[in-house]
């Protein structure tokens, strides 16, 4: 049994959805639901502890001083 929810979209997604799902021949539930099912599979795939990589230089004034450093690694 399918559990009902509400999702609400702006015009502009609602009109794109309308579209794709006559494109393909298939209701807007069959392609909402294959995006939750994408979107819970990346979440599964992808554990991080953080949202972007990220590095802790040691540094605490690195990112105050990134300009000259850089262009010390990079013979500016």
């Amino acid at each position: 049994m399918k559990s009902k929810t509400s999702v609400y979209l702006d015009p502009e997604q609602a009109a794109r959805l309308k579209k794709a799902a006559e494109e393909a021949g298939r209701s807007e539930a069959e392609l909402i639901r294959e995006g939750i099912e994408l979107v819970l599979l990346r979440a599964h795939n992808v554990r991080r502890s953080r949202p972007w990589p990220s590095f802790d230089s040691g540094d605490p004034s690195f990112a105050a001083n990134s300009a000259e450093l850089l262009g010390e690694a990079y013979g500016q």
